[in-house]
Formats: C-alpha cells, structure tokens, sequence
C-alpha cells in the first residue's frame, strides 16, 4: 500500500464520508494540503515555545548561578561562625523590582535558617541527603501567597549552591545558599519568541494557502472546460473532445471517453445503416404489393373476399408509409445531414409551392387548405436542408388534414418573429388530448386513434428542425383546433 493509500484510508476512518466520497474536489484538495499545513504550524509553535522557554531557562539559570556564587563570596567562616558581609544597599537591589524580584536565602546546615527569605522552597530530598559542593542545582518551584486575598502563589525559579567551610569532615559545615527568580519575566520573554516566531509563520501559512487554492483551481480549470465540452454538446454529438494542453491524467481520461464515443458512434450507425437497408430492401414489394391489391380491389366482385382484399390493401398502405417514414427518419440523422449538405432558400417561397402541391390532396379530403402571408414581404432567408424540411412540413400538413377530418379548414402562415423564421400550421379540428401533449414527440406514440398513421410524423420534424437548429411546438387553439408551430433562426449575410 502507497503512502498516499495510507492516508486516504486513516482520513476515511477520521472524517467517514466527508472528504473521500463525494463534495468537491477543489475543497477536498484545499482539506488535505490545507489541513496539513495548520497542524505543523501548530507544531512548529509548540517546538518555538519549547526552544524559546529552553534558551530563557538557560540564561535565567546562568544569572541566577552567577548570583549564588557571589552571594556565596560574602559568607566568610570564623573560627567561632560565619561573617556575612551583605549590606542593606545589595538586598534592596535584589528586591528592587516587585514584578521581577530575586529572592534569597542562607541556611546552615541546609534548611536551618539564617539570613534572607526563609519560605524558599528547599531542594529535593534526593539532592538534600547527597549534595554535591559547589555545584549548583535548579529546579522550579512556588512562594506561598502573601495575607491579601487578591495574591496568589509566586512561581519561581530557584538555583541552589552547597558550599563547605572550616573542617573537611565536619557534617555541619555544609552551606546552602538559594537564589531565586520569578518566573514571569522567563515566560514573557518566553512568550515573545513565540509571538515573534509564529507571526511570520503565520503569514507564510496565509500566503501559502493562497497559493495552493490558486494552484488547484488552476489545476483543475482543464475539468471546467472538460466539463463545458461535454454540457454544451447535443445528446446526438458524438465527435471526439477536443482538449489542448491538458495533464497526462486528464488526457487519458479524455482518451477514454473518445473511444467510447467511436464506440458507440460504431454502433448507432451500423443500426441506422440496417434500418436504412431494411427500408429501402422493403419499399419495392411493398409498393408492388400495394399495386396488386389496387388491381384485385378492381377486379373483386362485392362481397367477403373484397372486404378481404380491402384490409389487405389497408396493411400494405401503412407499411409503405412506415417505410417511406423510416427512411425519412434515417435521412434526419446527424451523418445524413450532413452529407446532403445545406443551403439557403426563401422560406416564403417554400411555404407557397408546399402548399400548392398539398392543394389538389386537400381537395380530395374535403379539407380547405389555404396559405396565410403578404404576398409584398421581402424574402425570409434560412439555412438548412430544403428537402428534409419539406419532409417535415408535408408531415405536418398531412397530419393537420388527417386528424382533422372533411369539410376542415387548414392553415398555413409565414411570419417573421425577431431573428426567427415562424411558420404555422393550424387547423379546426379536435386538437389533442392535454395529457398527451407531452408525448407527441415520441417514436411511434400516437395521441389518437383516428387516422393511419405509425407514431413517426411528429419525431421526424422534430429530428429535422433540431439537425437545422430549429425548434417545434404543438398547442391546442381555442375553442377548437390545433396549432403546430416551427421556429427557425434567420440566415445572416
């Protein structure tokens, strides 16, 4: 297991599901190089305060050792005792500063009392029983509080310095002199290394952390536009993502999903290419088939076998308008459109000769179709593939005659709306149900039962007009009919 393992699995058992699974990877990223860095500033503060407290307690200890031996020096032995030659003048020095005070004491032999503070706390027991002469000792300790309530135990610090005089082996001429030194100007200069010590540190860690989030939002800005390649891009888009100068790790991801692209463009394609196949391989016997049935209709005499003939003719109707619908639809796929190319054409114009061709059908049905526009507007140019369009308008059309039924008047109206070619097609009839709205779009969902259609006519124009950049709407009119409704954006230049 990697090192980088290793702390993945202890950050997943101290923080379960926070950083390894899920949120953002910009904020787990900031957490694992932020995180790390607070808890060595943390450290290196507590190692500043142990050196600082270290190198203070050394130069305290120093003073106060010095001090012991020249406190030491006025104690002179007599045959009789000592002479201590300390006067008044030196004391009020020691004890000059309330707030940094130095504390005395002589004792002989060690603990019994003979000059300067007698509440300094002793050495320790091991040091009492077997002291070494002229070696000092430091250690820490506390003065009792004074009789006001607001005083509180002074911490010391306190060297201790065994001194022998007059006879060699005389047990009782042993001297112990203290001196002590509070400990509050040791802490605040102890203190003030540190605050000097962590403010720079401190500053280094804002700046350092500043330049981590840049680093990782630049490091990860290659997902942003990844992830813009891939929003931007239509379900049918199936092109390889272009993604310059990306990192090793992201173009292998990049990579990947290019294969799975080409892929899955393999397979769409083979499947348009069989139903293509399968249509074109179908519409000749189907339209023999159709051709036959017509002559047999003429030929049959009334009764069951012309009824026969007549559902028979009726099935091979549908069938080779579902082929003719599946072609069309295999013709509006992506690859298609583009190998038939686009041009520009006047969508007035193409609405006027649609209409005229549908004119002598509409007759036929009963249906007063009609063209809606002003015959004196300027051109309305659009881009596109004018003969899938038709395809798609002429489903609308046949639809709108279809459903609505003899003696229906059918609508089609060219208009301009903004930067947006519009042109409707409306009709008197029914309409359709509000529930089934939703669905008129999908392949082979029918709204009605009327009519021969297969559920292709609508999704077919709704291919089109989205392979030219357009859009269609169906609505019910009131208090009767309904309206299909196809945007396309205005040619420029």
């Amino acid at each position: 297991m990697t090192m980088l393992a290793r702390l993945n699995l202890l950050w997943s058992r101290a923080w379960p599901g926070r950083l390894v699974e899920g949120g953002s990877l910009h904020r787990q990223l900031l957490l694992w190089l932020v995180v790390p860095q607070i808890v060595l500033w943390l450290a290196g503060g507590l190692a500043a305060y142990k050196l600082a407290e270290r190198y203070t307690n050394g130069a305290v200890d120093a003073a106060l050792s010095q001090a012991s031996r020249a406190l030491a020096r006025q104690l002179k032995p007599l045959d009789n005792g000592l002479l201590i030659d300390f006067p008044r003048a030196a004391q009020d020095v020691l004890e000059a500063d309330p707030n940094d005070r130095q504390y005395y004491n002589v004792s002989s032999p060690p603990g019994a009392f003979l000059l300067g503070n007698q509440t300094l706390p002793l050495p320790p027991p091991t040091t009492l029983a077997n002291p070494q002469i002229n070696v000092p000792y430091f250690y820490d300790g506390s003065l009792p509080a004074a009789r006001s309530s607001d005083d509180k135990p002074r911490r010391i610090r306190v060297a201790a310095l065994f001194i022998r005089y007059g006879e060699v082996d005389a047990a009782d001429r042993i001297l112990l002199v203290q001196v002590a030194k509070s400990r509050t100007s040791r802490e605040e200069l102890a203190r003030s290394i540190l605050i000097d010590t962590l403010l720079p540190l401190t500053g280094l860690l804002l700046l350092m952390t500043l330049i981590v989030w840049a680093g990782i939002r630049a490091g990860l800005a290659p997902l942003g536009r990844l992830r813009s390649e891939v929003e931007g891009r239509a379900p049918t888009d199936l092109t390889p993502i272009q993604l310059a100068s990306a990192p090793s790790e992201l173009r292998s991801l990049v990579v990947a999903l290019n294969g799975l692209f080409a892929a899955v463009q393999h397979n769409v394609t083979t499947q348009q290419r069989f139903l293509s196949d399968a249509a074109h391989q179908l519409r000749t016997p189907l339209a023999g088939l159709k051709s036959q049935t017509e002559l047999a209709l003429q030929a049959a005499p009334e009764g069951e076998q012309r009824q026969r003939l007549a559902r028979v003719h009726e099935s091979a109707a549908r069938s080779a308008h579902l082929v003719a619908q599946l072609l069309t639809l295999a013709r509006a796929e992506p690859d298609s459109v583009a190998a038939q190319g686009s041009q520009r054409f006047d969508l007035r114009d193409f609405a006027r000769e649609l209409t005229a061709e549908w004119v002598p059908r509409a007759i036929r049905a009963g249906v007063d179709l009609g063209l809606e526009g002003d015959e004196a507007a300027a051109p309305l140019w659009v881009d596109g593939n004018a003969f899938l369009l038709r395809e798609a308008i002429s489903n609308l059309i046949d639809n709108a005659m279809a459903y609505a039924g003899a003696n229906a008047i059918v609508t089609v109206r060219v208009s301009r709306l903004d930067d947006h070619a519009v042109l409707e097609v409306i009709d008197d009839g029914p309409g359709i149900p509000e529930a089934d709205l939703a669905r008129v779009f999908e392949r082979f969902a029918r709204a009605t039962g009327q009519g021969k259609g297969c559920g292709l006519g609508l999704p077919i124009v709704r291919e089109v007009l989205l392979r030219m950049g357009g859009t269609v709407e169906i609505s019910n009119v009131l208090p009767r009919g309904l309206r299909a409704v196809v945007r396309l954006p205005v040619g420029v230049g």
